[in-house]
C-alpha cells in the first residue's frame, strides 16, 4: 500500500509519524527495548502529546534479529499467529550517549540514537539500513491505522520470493498484496502468499504476519523495500546469510522445515483430468497403456469427478463409474501403484455431509450464527472450520476411511476463496485465517496421512499454502494454460516458492487449461520430469502421451526413466532440504551468488546441486541459457563447454540444455523402470572434470532415507582414487569424456559413448584409476 504522493507529499487524509530519536532504552538479559517518540524532545515540555513508539528487538537464533513495533500495546491478541521459533538468545549490548550496538551470529546492528537509525551489517559489511523513516505509524481515513516498515535498497540490490508468484522474479518494482486468491498462473494473485524476501545481498526479511501484508519493492520509494500492515503493531526478521542457502536455511528453521516425501512420490503421476468422461474401464485404459509402451508410472490420481457431481466433498465414490471401488484400488495397486484423490475443505449443499457438518458446528459461521454458504464452485457449499478440534478430526476420520480403501495420498485442492465476513470455533482473526486457513488445511490433511502411513510415506498435492507450510510437501503451480508462455510463468511461479522456503514443486505438464500442442507438450515433459514432483494432469481433455503423438510417446519414456535412474541423486538431495531447508529445484544465483548474471535468471535452474535444467520455450527447439564460469558438461551427450558464457543452440525433444557441473560425482542408479529400488546396488558413479586435489563425498542412501554407504572420490595428479565403506554390493565407475585409462587396480574396462567405464566387483573397498 502507497501512503504518499510521489517524494515530497503524504496522500490526502493520511498522517505519518516517524521515530526522530531513541530517548529511552530498556536493557534485558535476551531483549532490548528502545523507546522512540516522534518529534524530537528539547524540553521537558516536548514529552507531552503526541505518539510514542516501542520497539523491542530480540534474537531468535544466531544470524537472526526480530523487529517487534509498536504504537498501542493495549490491543487484544488477535490469533492464529505463524508457528515460529522464538527461543530467545542472550544479548551483549554496547551503549554510549549516542549509539546502541549488539550483534547474533555474524548479523550486527548498531542504532543511532540522536537521530534515529539502524545499520544492518554482517562480516562483509552493510546489508541494509533502517533510516529515521523506516519505521512508522500511520492515521489513515475511516479511523484506520497502519504500521510500516522501510528498509534501504542498494544499486543493484535484487529481491526474490513472496511465495509463488507469476509475475517477474526480480520483484523490484512490484506491489504486493500478501492474500491468497484462485487466480490462476498469468495474473499478479497468487495461491501461495509468503511474507518473506530474500535479497542478493545476502540477507532476508520475514514479516511475521499471517494477515493481508502490503510490500512495495522499489515501486513507492525506488530505494526502499516497504511492508505495512493494518493496526498497531509490526513484527518482523532480519535474516543473515550471507549466501542464500543460509538465508532458507535460517529462514526454515524459523517456520519449520519441509518434511522428507516418500521416494515414490517423485516418479511420474497420471490423473484423469478434471472435466473428462471417466470411469474404471477408462482408468485402466491408461495405466495399461502406459505399461503396454514402456512409460514407468508411479502414481495414478482420480480428479474431482471420483465423487458425484454437486457434492464435493462428500468422500464417496461415484458408484455408477466406480461400482467396486474397493476392487479397484485393490488392482491397481497390484499393478505396483499408488493411489492419489482429489479433495478440497468445501462441503456442498447436497453433500450427505452438509446436514451433519451444518447441525454439529463443523463449518464456517457468519456472525449471526448461521452456517456461512455461497454459490461458488459447489452450489451452497459451506467451508469445514478447522479451528473446531471435532471438525477436525470429523474430517480426517473420513480420510481414514478412504486410505483404509487403498488411497494413499491427497490432492488438497482449493483453500484460496476464504472470506472475512465470518465467526471461527475459537474465535480466531477472520484478517489472520484468510491465509491461515490453507496452513491449517494442509497440516490437518498431512498429520492424518502420516499417522496411518507412517513418517516417511505421506505426502500432498496441494495448491494453497502461505508461510510454513512447506512442512507439508509437495506442492503444484496450480491452473496454467497450454501455452510456452504459461509454461514460462509456471517456472517463474516455482522458482519464487523454493525461493520462499518451499522444498518441493511440480506443476501440470502440458498446462492445465486447453489443451498443448504437441510441440509445447513434449518440451513441457522435458521440463517436468527434471523438476523434484512430476505429474500428466489437464482440464478438458486427456494427458496421456499418445493423446498428442507417438513421439510424444517417446519422449515420454525417454525422460520417465532418465529421472528414474537419477533416483540416488534426487533422493540424496530431499534428504538435504529436509535437513538444511535448502530446496531441491531453486534458481541460479543460490549456487551462485557472485556471479551477477544470475540474479536475474527466470528461464533455468539449479536441480540440486550439480545438475543445471534451461527448459526450451519455443517451437523451432532453440535453447537459451547461461553456463557460470567452470567446466560444464551436458548429461545426455557428454559434450564438455568451458563456462562464463551464453549459448543458443538447437535441441531435439529428447533433450535440452541438461548440465553437470565441474568437480561432480554423479550416482547413477540401476534401474531405469521406478522410483524406487536399491539405490546402492550397480549405482554408477560418473565423474564429471574432477580437478587434481579434489575430495569428493557422495552418500548414498536408501529409499527409505537410510544411509547405506558412502563413496569417496578424491584426485591426485593423475590418479582418482575411489574408497568406498560398504562392500556389499558392486558399483560402476564411468569416467566421463575420458576415452582411455592406462591403469586400473581392480574392476573390468569398457569404453561408452560418453568416456570410458569400470566396472568394480563386491567385495573391493578401493580402486585407483591411473589416467
Amino acid at each position: 500500500m502507497k501512503f504518499t504522493d510521489g517524494n515530497w507529499l503524504v496522500r490526502e487524509g493520511y498522517e505519518i509519524h516517524f521515530p526522530k530519536l531513541v530517548y529511552d532504552v530498556k536493557k534485558e538479559d535476551k531483549a532490548v527495548t528502545l523507546y522512540a517518540p516522534t518529534k524530537y524532545i528539547n524540553h521537558r515540555g516536548d514529552t507531552l502529546d503526541g505518539p510514542l513508539l516501542t520497539i523491542k528487538l530480540t534474537a531468535p537464533l544466531e544470524d537472526v534479529i526480530r523487529v517487534e513495533t509498536w504504537h498501542y500495546q493495549g490491543e487484544k491478541l488477535k490469533y492464529p499467529n505463524f508457528d515460529v521459533a522464538n527461543d530467545n538468545l542472550p544479548l551483549e549490548i554496547d551503549e554510549t550517549d549516542q549509539q546502541l550496538t549488539f550483534n547474533s551470529g555474524e548479523l550486527n546492528i548498531t542504532i543511532d540514537k540522536d537521530h534515529f537509525r539502524m545499520l544492518f551489517e554482517n562480516a562483509l559489511g552493510e546489508l541494509t539500513v533502517l533510516d529515521q523513516k523506516g519505521l512508522a505509524w500511520i492515521e489513515a481515513p475511516e479511523d484506520q491505522t497502519y504500521m510500516r516498515s522501510q528498509l534501504k535498497l542498494s544499486v543493484g540490490e535484487h529481491l526474490y520470493g513472496l511465495g509463488e508468484r507469476f509475475t517477474p522474479f526480480v520483484k523490484n518494482g512490484q506491489s504486493v498484496e500478501i492474500w491468497n486468491e484462485d487466480g490462476g498462473t498469468s495474473s499478479e494473485q497468487s495461491y501461495k502468499n509468503v511474507p518473506f524476501y530474500l535479497s542478493s545481498k545476502g540477507y532476508g526479511v520475514f514479516i511475521n504476519h499471517p494477515e493481508k501484508v502490503s510490500l512495495e519493492l522499489g515501486s513507492e520509494l525506488v530505494a526502499r523495500s516497504q511492508f505495512s500492515v493494518p493496526g498497531e503493531k509490526l513484527d518482523y526478521y532480519i535474516i543473515n546469510g550471507p549466501t542464500p542457502k543460509e538465508v532458507i536455511g535460517r529462514y526454515t528453521t524459523l517456520t519449520g522445515r519441509p518434511a522428507l516425501p516418500p521416494a515414490w512420490s517423485f516418479g511420474l503421476w497420471l490423473s484423469t483430468s478434471f472435466t473428462t468422461n471417466y470411469n474404471e474401464e477408462t482408468v485402466n485404459h491408461f495405466v495399461d497403456g502406459m505399461a503396454e509402451r514402456g512409460i514407468p508410472l508411479s502414481v495414478f490420481h482420480f480428479d474431482c469427478f471420483w465423487m458425484d457431481a454437486f457434492e464435493w466433498t462428500s468422500f464417496i465414490w461415484d458408484r455408477k463409474n466406480f461400482p467396486d471401488p474397493e476392487g479397484m484400488l485393490k488392482r491397481l495397486k497390484e499393478k505396483d501403484l499408488k493411489i492419489s484423490v482429489w479433495i478440497n475443505p468445501y462441503i456442498a449443499q447436497k453433500s450427505p455431509l452438509f446436514a451433519e457438518a451444518h447441525e454439529k458446528g463443523y463449518l464456517i459461521k457468519k456472525p449471526n450464527g448461521d452456517t456461512w454458504q455461497w454459490d461458488r464452485w459447489q452450489a451452497g457449499m459451506g467451508i469445514v472450520d478447522f479451528t473446531n478440534p471435532e471438525a477436525a478430526k470429523w474430517y480426517q476420520d473420513h480420510l481414514r476411511d478412504l486410505m483404509a480403501m487403498g488411497v494413499d495420498s491427497f490432492k488438497t485442492d482449493f483453500g484460496e476463496r476464504i472470506p472475512t465476513d465470518v465467526v471461527y470455533y475459537d474465535g480466531s482473526n477472520p484478517e489472520k485465517m484468510h491465509n491461515y486457513y490453507s496452513y491449517l488445511f494442509n497440516q490437518v490433511v498431512f498429520d492424518v496421512v502420516e499417522k496411518v502411513k507412517g513418517e516417511r510415506e505421506a505426502v500432498l498435492f496441494a495448491r494453497s499454502s502461505t508461510a510454513g507450510g512447506q512442512k507439508f510437501p509437495v506442492h503444484w503451480g496450480g491452473d496454467c494454460d497450454s501455452t510456452y508462455e504459461a509454461m514460462a510463468e509456471s517456472l517463474r511461479g516455482g522458482l519464487s516458492l523454493t525461493t520462499s522456503g518451499f522444498g518441493y514443486w511440480s506443476h501440470d505438464i502440458g498446462g492445465f487449461e486447453n489443451t498443448a500442442t504437441p510441440d509445447v507438450f513434449k518440451r513441457w515433459t522435458a521440463f517436468g520430469l527434471l523438476s523434484s514432483h512430476s505429474r500428466f494432469h489437464g482440464s478438458t481433455s486427456y494427458r496421456v502421451p499418445w493423446e498428442f503423438d507417438e513421439e510424444a510417446v517417446d519422449v515420454a519414456r525417454h525422460f520417465t526413466k532418465l529421472k528414474n535412474q537419477l533416483m540416488p541423486y534426487i533422493y540424496r538431495h530431499a534428504i538435504k532440504n529436509h535437513e538444511t531447508g535448502v530446496p531441491m529445484m531453486r534458481p541460479m544465483i543460490f549456487d551462485f551468488p557472485d556471479d551477477p548474471l544470475c540474479e536475474t535468471l527466470d528461464r533455468q535452474y539449479m536441480f540440486g546441486d550439480a545438475l543445471l535444467v534451461a527448459p526450451i520455450f519455443n517451437e523451432k527447439g532453440l535453447g537459451s541459457f547461461y553456463l557460470p564460469v567452470g567446466k560444464w558438461t551436458h548429461l545426455l551427450t557428454g559434450e564438455v563447454v568451458e563456462g562464463g558464457i551464453w549459448i543458443k543452440e538447437n535441441y531435439d525433444y529428447f533433450s535440452l540444455p541438461l548440465f553437470v557441473r565441474e568437480n561432480t560425482v554423479l550416482p547413477i542408479g540401476s534401474s531405469d523402470l521406478k522410483p524406487v529400488y536399491n539405490y546402492g546396488d550397480g549405482v554408477t558413479l560418473r565423474l564429471y572434470q574432477v580437478e587434481e586435489g579434489t575430495k569428493i563425498s557422495t552418500p548414498i542412501y536408501s529409499a527409505d532415507a537410510e544411509l547405506i554407504k558412502t563413496f569417496e572420490v578424491t584426485r591426485e595428479a593423475e590418479c582418482l582414487i575411489i574408497k568406498v565403506d560398504q562392500t556389499d554390493t558392486s558399483f560402476n565407475v564411468e569416467l566421463i569424456g575420458v576415452t582411455a585409462v592406462k591403469d586400473v587396480t581392480s574392476g573390468e574396462i569398457e569404453t561408452t559413448e560418453i568416456g570410458t567405464k569400470v566396472t568394480v566387483p563386491s567385495g573391493v573397498d578401493t580402486i585407483t584409476i591411473t589416467l
